[in-house]
């Protein structure tokens, strides 16, 4: 799977798009194992916005599952063998390109409408997910009311971001902007309460230019008081956990790592993170 790292960890704010500082392109500690490229049996559709892929089998009031920034091959992999329909969409790179895709609020209930008019089927839960600059999509469509109330569970992967707000890191404890994390806050709390379910990793990786997952995940932490915890065990794809935060049907996972491979592994891990969706 070829990818432009460049591309992948640029974060859009308000006032433009922001790229970061370069990260490692290469690290030897640990084994990245990658998933072969697949096509799993089942029936492919272009939508208005993307490519619905229903697999074989799947019955009505199966799930469904709106994947932003993974390509189309790995999420269709991951919704074969979670016996989930997903609907996967490719904007390009940057959040904010992302989060335009859904500035008219209608936009995803109109998505969802057309996937199940092409799959023949009436969708139960309703999932959404991103990874990296994918999950500018989630954090926009949202804010809308009767999107919000639609969507069962939501999936970031080393996504959450958000600017400093003096332009800058630190030096000690950077100040970051909170005006993203406001729909972040609401989800946790419904999913703490039981009312959604929400499921968010991040690695390591420093931006430079704008917070980090590690940052922008601690913040939201303090904002909804949950407490997170140490933790080293062996994760998905090779993945080495560092860290863990549980309340409910809230879960936030932090994973070592600061290279563009560290970045991948956790997109390449996304059958397991879907499974712990569900």
């Amino acid at each position: 799977m070829r990818l432009l790292f460049v591309s992948l960890f640029v974060f859009g704010v308000a006032r433009g798009q922001q790229s970061q500082n370069p990260s490692p392109m290469v690290e030897h500690t640990r084994a990245h194992p990658r998933l072969p490229q697949q096509t799993p049996p089942g029936h492919r559709e272009k939508l208005e916005l993307g490519t619905l892929f229903v697999p074989a089998g799947l019955k009505n009031g199966a799930p469904v599952l709106f994947f932003f920034h993974g390509g189309t091959w790995l999420p269709e992999v991951a919704g074969a063998r979670d016996r989930v329909a997903i609907v996967s969409v490719q904007a390009g790179s940057g959040s904010a390109t992302y989060a335009k895709l859904f500035e008219d609020p209608a936009r995803f209930l109109a998505l969802l409408k057309e996937a199940e008019s092409k799959a023949g089927l009436h969708f139960g839960r309703v999932m959404v997910g991103g990874w990296s600059a994918g999950c500018g999509a989630i954090r926009q469509m949202l804010k809308a009311p009767e999107t919000y109330a639609r969507v069962d569970a939501a999936l970031m992967i080393d996504g959450i971001h958000t600017d400093y707000v003096d332009g800058k890191p630190g030096p000690l404890e950077s100040k970051i902007g909170m005006g993203n994390l406001e729909i972040w806050e609401k989800l946790a709390r419904d999913a703490m309460a039981g009312r959604k379910r929400a499921v968010i990793t991040h690695s390591e990786i420093f931006p430079g230019t704008f917070a980090s997952t590690t940052e922008t995940a601690d913040a939201l932490l303090g904002l909804v008081k949950v407490p997170r915890r140490a933790v080293l065990k062996w994760g998905p794809m090779g993945l080495q956990q560092l860290s863990e935060a549980r309340a409910g049907r809230f879960v936030l996972i932090g994973y070592a790592g600061n290279s563009a491979p560290d970045h991948v592994d956790q997109l390449h891990s996304l059958a397991t993170f879907l499974k712990w969706l569900m």
